[in-house]
């Protein structure tokens, strides 16, 4: 088989390639491989059209930078400009107020949170006496890191 025969068939590897494309776009959901594979689509196209192979890839490569760089961006903006900001889960907890219900030092300990959630605490300072007032700085697991919540310009 000679070059010529298989550039005869060069839309195939196109359209593999904009399949490809498309199905990790499928997985990743970010739009880059959606502009890759408009980007194929237009080297598919003048593969049809019997362009050769350097302007097919040409084409398909400017395509395919214009597109991320200047249609991209905007779509992203525009899919997330309804998304919720509010923080959720883990991310929810820290800075959260919450109270000592029960002795925590470096190993053991229980707090109330704002929430009404009760967590196993544990502290990296002195020990805590139930009823001083906490903020939660890590969540590690089913374990929250507590220091003394700031209160009026001081430590409780």
């Amino acid at each position: 088989m000679d070059i010529t025969t298989l550039l005869q068939f060069v839309w195939v590897a196109w359209l593999v390639l904009i399949v490809l494309f498309l199905v990790i776009e499928m997985f990743t959901l970010e739009f880059t491989f959606l502009m890759l594979g408009i980007a194929g689509l237009l080297g598919l196209i003048t593969a049809l059209f019997g362009g050769p192979l350097w302007l097919q890839l040409v084409l398909a490569a400017v395509a395919g930078l214009l597109l991320i760089f200047l249609l991209k961006p905007p779509l992203l903006r525009r899919l997330r400009r309804g998304a919720d900001e509010t923080k959720s889960n883990v991310e929810a907890l820290i800075g959260m107020a919450g109270i000592v219900v029960q002795t925590t030092t470096a190993t053991e300990g229980r707090v109330k949170l704002s929430n009404g959630d009760i967590w196993t605490a544990r502290t990296h300072g002195l020990p805590l006496a139930p009823e001083t007032p906490v903020t939660v700085t890590v969540i590690r697991g089913a374990l929250a890191e507590v220091v003394p919540a700031r209160v009026e310009g001081t430590y409780a």
